[in-house]
């Protein structure tokens, strides 16, 4: 089940359903086995953590949970949500934006 993911670490997204819908963020880790990525910022969930050592606060936190990646569009700087395309020049390999073309 080696599957190739179009979006990648530090890309800017956008949610495009769920509750977060049109929010933007960057991502943080991509979860290949459960196709899943964490945006910063993005689906905060309330987690209950234990105090793990003597000065660790525990308690209540919020943290980003998973989204599913098809869920999230890329951003292009110039023309905003898009699909990704990819031209070959050579040997290089580049993704494209598909409505202006511009590399992201």
């Amino acid at each position: 089940m080696n599957k190739k993911f179009k979006i990648r670490k530090d890309d800017t997204v956008q949610v495009i359903a769920g509750k977060d819908k049109g929010k933007r963020g960057s991502v943080v880790k991509i979860l290949r086995d459960k196709d899943r990525v964490i945006v910063l910022g993005l689906n905060m969930v309330k987690k209950a953590m234990r105090k793990r050592n003597q000065q660790d606060r525990g308690g209540i936190v919020e943290i980003e949970a998973p989204i599913h990646i098809s869920n999230v569009m890329i951003v292009c700087k110039k023309c905003g949500p898009t699909r990704i395309g990819y031209k070959i020049d050579g040997e290089k390999k580049t993704r494209v934006c598909r409505k202006c073309g511009e590399a992201l």
